[in-house]
């Protein structure tokens, strides 16, 4: 990692009923647009998932896989954080949150624990920041496709929601593949029992997507897993 991200500690802190996730190593802070540069990194942990703990008797039921983190995220270690980015917004739409979770300084500690509850995931099928998802190569995609295939054998969620179709096409050698629910079946060694679904990017440069129609994704996705919504009021 660049210059920012040698000055912090992002190992996991563990301490009793509390996240092990990492804190941002911004402290609570936005980034500034010089500090962004310095979260470009090959670190394959520059985030840390959001995962229910078994443990504590939460059942993973939806996994949301991003493609990769952007700097903003890795900046302030929280998912989707980059201020403009849909995810947030429509995932509360759709009932899926009990507050319109705002992650651009970090994930709040009650945020996660309200997915958690839920039995909602969240990770990347490529863990390195860059600028643009589009700056991943195909041989990048693929094997990161495959780690995703060998991790939900331990995950074991009732459904996955990949983000985004086009890195869904490459990692899976499936360019004819579209929006929705898959078939299992094309993606070799997919673990049987789990559903697969592909929904659009949410990143505000997809045009395609606005926060409604977003919404109603997850909403599929979300009935199939078995996760309790909410009215948005």
């Amino acid at each position: 990692m660049g210059r920012m991200g040698a000055q912090y500690d992002r190992r996991p802190t563990y301490s009793a009923g509390m996240s092990i996730r990492r804190p941002s190593p911004l402290g609570g802070r936005r980034p500034t647009r010089d500090e962004l540069a310095d979260f470009a990194t090959p670190d394959p942990d520059a985030i840390d998932d959001v995962l229910p703990d078994p443990r504590r008797g939460e059942e993973l039921r939806l996994l949301i896989v991003g493609i990769n983190p952007g700097l903003w995220t890795a900046a302030v270690n929280a998912p989707f954080a980059r201020p403009g980015n849909r995810f947030w917004p429509s995932l509360h739409r759709a009932g899926l949150t009990s507050r319109l979770v705002d992650a651009s300084r970090g994930l709040d500690p009650e945020d996660e624990q309200d997915l958690r509850a839920r039995g909602i995931g969240i990770t990347n099928l490529i863990g390195r920041a860059t600028v643009r998802a589009d700056e991943l190569g195909r041989e990048e995609l693929r094997a990161s496709g495959r780690r995703l295939v060998e991790r939900l054998e331990t995950l074991r969620p009732r459904t996955v929601a990949i983000a985004g179709i086009t890195a869904f096409r490459t990692a899976y050698a499936l360019p004819r593949a579209r929006l929705g629910r898959q078939d299992p079946a094309e993606v070799e060694g997919w673990p049987s029992g789990i559903d697969l679904h592909v929904v659009p990017q949410p990143s505000g440069l997809n045009a395609h997507a606005t926060i409604a129609s977003l919404a109603e994704d997850w909403r599929v996705v979300a009935a199939a897993a078995g996760v309790r919504h909410m009215d948005e009021s």
